[in-house]
């Protein structure tokens, strides 16, 4: 590619990937204002969340190899339609009077199974369109990560104000039209990249079978220790997370900061201060040590945000709080993405990524159940103080040293 058309690819990338983002935002935080709108308790909030992420245990490592195989915009491009299809299908059949709780989690299950694919086909590709644009790949990947910040940032308020307005199911079909105008953009990135960028290493060659082209990827995660301690660490961190938000916060701001408006300026918060931080972060990630830098981002991205509500706080104090762990959230994903994709072979990660993306998710639709049942049992502010300690062991196992030294650049990957 010319570097016109190398820019104008990066472009598209990050743009498809906001909006697709963006949708899914809208998703997640209309779900549990349509349960409780629809006569749902604290319980019912848990299941739908549980809904909402359990299929990226499936999806992430067939996925993968899914992305492997017909190339990674293709498969962008499809899981987007599809989600988006899916979605649109729960205002139609709410207006039909036709929307059970079954027949909703059965819907949000199938639209979930889309949503890791997507996102693992965009990480894919990232590489080789910021190699072409003269990009450095930290920088890269902070422009990603800034783009998903920037979905928060979009999508929470806007939620929070649709919801407010014109009901839950309505606002689900902002999430359809995102995901459709995703796609079209995918669309047009296949066009202006090369055919290089369209394929994988090992799009349409034969292969050993789909097992082993799953079980390549989930083996490479096992034996490489430092990808093995992130997951493991993130899959911890994100099953606190999923319950906080997925579940706990929709419940706080319901119960005490008056409902879906607060919690889309909470989360809109959040999301700007860590989109500032991707992009800032990009521009000297490649200067500073990774490992003490992300103990730190780990620890303030997620203790404040515990500590205000576990302390009872209002909205005020929750929105200073999310500022500060959002400044922090935004050093993280640049680290996380430049160290798996230093250490994963292109023709591998597809399968990895997938992989590594079931690894870390796979807490989050248990934090959300969980989340659901324990506010049936306890003290909000309990069940956040008792999250706070959690996360904040979890935040310093990089520190203990062994692997972890792994994370610094110039480390070669296990073989």
């Amino acid at each position: 590619m010319t570097r016109g058309r190398s820019d104008r690819a990066l472009v598209l990338l990050l743009a498809g990937h906001v909006l697709s983002r963006t949708g899914n935002v809208v998703g997640l935080f209309t779900l549990p204002f349509l349960v409780l709108g629809r006569g749902g308790g604290p319980t019912e909030v848990g299941l739908a969340a549980f809904a909402a992420t359990v299929p990226v245990l499936l999806s992430g490592p067939i996925g993968g190899a899914v992305v492997d195989r017909v190339g990674a915009l293709r498969s962008s491009a499809v899981a987007d339609a599809v989600s988006g299809a899916t979605v649109a299908l729960i205002p139609l059949l709410a207006a039909l009077s036709a929307l059970p709780l079954p027949a909703l989690l059965a819907l949000v299950f199938v639209g979930g199974l889309l949503d890791a694919p997507g996102e693992t086909a965009r990480r894919v590709v990232l590489p080789q369109i910021a190699d072409a644009a003269g990009i450095r790949l930290e920088r890269g990947v902070g422009f990603l990560d800034a783009t998903t910040r920037l979905s928060s940032l979009l999508g929470a308020p806007l939620a929070g104000v649709l919801v407010a307005t014109i009901t839950p199911e309505r606002t689900l079909l902002v999430t359809a039209v995102a995901f459709a105008l995703s796609a079209v953009l995918t669309v047009v990135l296949t066009r202006t990249a090369t055919g290089r960028l369209l394929s994988t290493p090992t799009a349409g060659e034969a292969t050993d079978g789909t097992w082993s082209e799953l079980s390549a990827g989930v083996r490479f995660l096992v034996q490489e220790p430092v990808l093995r301690l992130v997951v493991g660490m993130v899959l911890v961190t994100n099953l606190l997370g999923a319950a906080r938000m997925g579940s706990l916060l929709p419940l706080y701001a319901e119960e005490r900061l008056g409902g879906a408006a607060a919690l889309g300026l909470i989360s809109g918060a959040f999301g700007g201060a860590a989109f500032l931080s991707s992009v800032g972060f990009g521009f000297v990630a490649h200067r500073v040590p990774r490992r003490p830098v992300f103990v730190l981002g780990f620890l303030l991205a997620g203790g404040p945000s515990l500590l205000a509500p576990a302390l009872g706080a209002g909205t005020g104090w929750m929105v200073a709080a999310a500022l500060m762990s959002g400044l922090a959230a935004g050093v993280l994903n640049p680290i996380i993405g430049a160290v798996e994709l230093e250490r994963i072979p292109l023709a591998l990660r597809g399968r990895v990524l997938g992989a590594v993306t079931a690894g870390a998710w796979a807490g989050i639709p248990l934090g959300g159940l969980l989340g659901g049942i324990g506010a049936s049992a306890f003290d909000l502010t309990t069940i956040f103080g008792v999250m706070l300690v959690l996360y904040t062991i979890a935040a310093l196992l990089p520190l203990t040293g062994g692997a972890w030294r792994g994370m610094e650049r110039g480390t070669p990957p296990a073989r």
